[in-house]
């Protein structure tokens, strides 16, 4: 339902208006510059009212990151100074997108999901990221300050790899690979997390093990609906026809792509063991209800020959000759413990016990 909501605030409005239809991570927006070329590289934080037209003009490979969607107007101010298609910029801050590829003109627009795991929460955490690149820039929006793309940045200061003599292009493919690569690092916690809860199935499962099945059962579908597009959208940038991916960056999307395959294997392969966590839970417990059962029946089953002669010698005639013996009341106690001791035999003779 909130999903629907956030749908709603863009009713009635015309294609291409910038909302934010999410909440508000940040308290401010932040943008963040990375300016290199094959010599040298120049970092830096920009002030938000920023004039951006004149970043759009310089040479070598410019990288601005903005944290936080909900500032629009820095978002359209940013649009303007890049020449960004007006529904770049709606599909932007709109947050929810499906994972998907885009080409318009001589700008090409890329959004997937930037999924980490939260170890305090022991839980998923999902945010859209936007990509856009042209000639010469990249430019990324996310949600909130904090993402899995340390790792490129390291590579364009140290000048490591082959990001700094490539162009734009290599480092929106960068970004991507740093991106989908991070998805292994999640798929190994749920892992673990599958592999713990398999455990305490087997072991003494309880109500609590049923809503952390189905918590895990909602996450392993969220995680689906993020990741399954993902293939479609690497896909369409093997496939572009456009002059703006070199032929060099479109053999290393291919190794992507290999990744995403394999990324979306092992999650069916994870979604079907919590699957079946359920049917495992239900059978757990219904062996536990009949080893109760097993021991209660036993029990009875132990009492029903000892009830019969204590009901016996518990009515009321008047003329009962064993009620007058000397030795009656511990020939009954004998009975009753060969009784019990003949019985305990026979069962474990059949192995019922």
């Amino acid at each position: 339902m909130k999903m629907i909501s956030r749908y709603t605030k863009k009713i009635g409005l015309p294609p291409g208006t910038v909302v934010h239809t999410g909440d508000q991570k940040i308290k401010a927006a932040k943008v963040s510059m990375m300016h290199y070329s094959g010599a040298s590289c120049e970092e830096q934080a920009l002030d938000a009212e920023t004039d951006f037209t004149s970043l759009a003009t310089l040479k070598g490979v410019t990288w601005i990151n903005i944290d936080g969607l909900h500032d629009v107007s820095l978002i359209q101010r940013v649009g303007t100074a890049f020449d960004l298609h007006p529904l770049i910029l709606e599909d932007v801050t709109n947050i929810g997108q499906r994972p998907k590829f885009e080409e318009y003109g001589d700008r090409l627009f890329v959004i997937l999901p930037m999924i980490s795991f939260d170890d305090h929460k022991m839980a998923i955490d999902v945010e859209q990221i936007s990509l856009v690149f042209g000639k010469g820039f990249v430019l990324s929006f996310q949600e909130r300050s904090g993402d899995v793309l340390d790792c490129v940045r390291e590579r364009i200061r140290h000048g490591a790899g082959r990001l700094r003599k490539e162009g734009s292009d290599y480092l929106a493919y960068g970004l991507i690979d740093a991106i989908v690569d991070n998805y292994y690092l999640v798929l190994e916690r749920m892992g673990d997390k599958i592999e713990l809860l398999g455990d305490e199935l087997i072991g003494d499962p309880n109500e609590t093990t049923l809503y952390r099945i189905h918590d895990l059962k909602r996450e392993m579908i969220g995680l689906r609906r993020s990741i399954w597009p993902l293939r479609e959208l690497v896909n369409g940038l093997i496939r572009s026809e456009s002059l703006l991916i070199g032929k060099t960056t479109r053999m290393y999307v291919r190794d992507v792509y290999d990744h995403t395959v394999q990324i979306i294997d092992t999650l069916e392969s994870y979604r079907d063991m919590a699957s079946s966590m359920l049917d495992i839970y239900l059978s757990s417990v219904s062996n536990k209800m009949n080893v109760v059962m097993k021991v209660l029946t036993i029990i009875s089953t132990l009492f029903i020959p000892l009830s019969f002669i204590a009901g016996v010698y518990g009515m009321n005639f008047r003329y009962m000759p064993e009620l007058q013996w000397r030795w009656s009341y511990p020939i009954f106690w004998l009975v009753c413990f060969l009784i019990l001791i003949g019985m305990l035999i026979f069962f474990r003779k059949k192995r019922w016990i």
